[in-house]
């Protein structure tokens, strides 16, 4: 009797790559710190360029950034299938976000290559350049210029603090890595398929080992600077003062009752501060801070959003309020057809499952607008995550990549 290909998983194999993984970026609370287009973004890629070659992988990349390894099928002309996630991490992220849909896809390949199968469609494992947003902000660029939704040149020139450039980034990685192909933006893809954990406690709560991801709530991300005047904190008077930080707080707590609920359902995060000249004895001349905006009904988000810029104008005071949005994600529904095929799979091995929407945007979001897509979450501890306290069981790990492989070849055969 033949062996399905999710029989050759490892689960101590895949649990060892994600320790290996790990310490690229390593922090010293046991978390991962590795910033897209970083020096230890360039390490993992390498190790996961090597881990191809041994399964014979086709390697290449694109002019995003995005990189991807190819398992050949029988017949390579058509639309590949496609499965992977991100290898970027927040600055004090965890060892298991986004990283364990690359490496999960990485082992279902390897479990196709043992049972000696060949897909009729050719199977693509992508990491997503820059999914977090914490460089170089937004996020998910990697799929959104892949997809088309984002213009490559609206990228390039973005900067992290340092006053690097996503640019001068990409050269950067491109130089460090083994000549690889250049492959096109935008090319057909036949579906997609992401494997994630969670962030969040609902399947652990439920004692389920897969989450099978109906949709991605939406999300609107915005930079809001608020200009004022430097004064000397011991002669100016309060009356007369363009204080920016004064104004930033009275616009950020009129934001927060903006978006205070009673069902609990908005999600506002200010999650960075940056307060100019900083300096103990001057009245702050500049202050710019980010606004993440998330709600499952589009029409409420996009209500909540349009009202941002006239709501931080007239709470400025003296001070000048310049708001920029940098995305908007509508909500959206993974296709029924997706959904069942997951859930299916799961169900022939007997591995739990249950339908979840998914709170965090992922790269699925844009690769839902080229190609079929879908998602498998799996549970991380407590439901934490964007922490260096986050944390998966390898059995749940495993059986995500059992409930993926499956999935892939149905995919790949169609």
């Amino acid at each position: 009797m033949k062996l399905r290909a999710a029989h050759f998983v490892d689960a101590q194999r895949l649990w060892a790559r994600h320790m290996h993984m790990a310490k690229f970026g390593a922090t010293p609370r046991g978390g991962v710190d590795r910033q897209a287009l970083s020096a230890q973004d360039i390490q993992a890629q390498k190790v996961l360029l090597e881990w191809g070659s041994e399964l014979g992988l086709v390697p290449a990349t694109d002019a995003a950034g995005n990189l991807f390894l190819r398992l050949t099928g029988s017949e390579p002309e058509a639309a590949p299938v496609m499965t992977g996630s991100h290898m970027d991490s927040q600055p004090t992220g965890g060892k298991f976000d986004g990283i364990y849909g690359v490496l999960a896809g990485l082992e279902a390949m390897q479990a196709i290559h043992a049972a000696g199968i060949v897909p009729r469609r050719s199977i693509e494992l992508v990491a997503w350049m820059n999914e977090e947003g914490s460089r170089f902000a937004p996020g998910m660029m990697g799929s959104s210029v892949f997809s088309g939704t984002t213009k490559l040149e609206s990228i390039l020139s973005v900067k992290d603090q340092r006053g690097v450039s996503v640019q001068q980034g990409l050269a950067e990685v491109l130089a460090a890595l083994p000549s690889l192909p250049i492959w096109p933006l935008k090319r057909p893809v036949h579906a997609y398929i992401e494997a994630h954990i969670e962030q969040g406690p609902i399947l652990e709560r439920e004692s389920c080992s897969i989450g099978v991801v109906s949709g991605i709530q939406g999300k609107r991300t915005f930079s809001v600077a608020l200009q004022g005047e430097e004064a000397h904190a011991g002669t100016s008077r309060r009356c007369e003062r363009k204080d920016a930080l004064m104004a930033a707080l009275q616009v950020v707590q009129a934001l927060s009752a903006l978006c205070n609920d009673a069902e609990d359902l908005v999600k506002f995060t200010v999650g960075r501060f940056q307060v100019k000249p900083n300096a103990p004895s001057v009245v702050p001349a500049q202050v710019e801070f980010s606004i993440d905006l998330r709600h499952p009904d589009s029409l409420v988000l996009q209500s909540l959003g349009d009202q941002i810029a006239p709501l931080c104008a007239r709470n400025a005071g003296l001070c000048t309020a310049t708001v920029r949005e940098l995305s908007n994600a509508r909500s959206l529904e993974f296709p029924q057809t997706m959904r069942d095929l997951i859930a299916g799979n799961a169900q022939t091995q007997s591995i739990s499952c249950m339908e979840i929407l998914s709170s965090a945007g992922h790269d699925a979001r844009y690769m839902h607008t080229v190609c079929d897509s879908g998602m498998i979450f799996i549970p991380c501890a407590g439901g934490i995550s964007h922490n260096e306290a986050e944390s998966a069981n390898e059995m749940d790990m495993a059986n995500g990549a059992r409930v993926l492989v499956e999935t892939l070849l149905q995919l790949a055969a169609s």
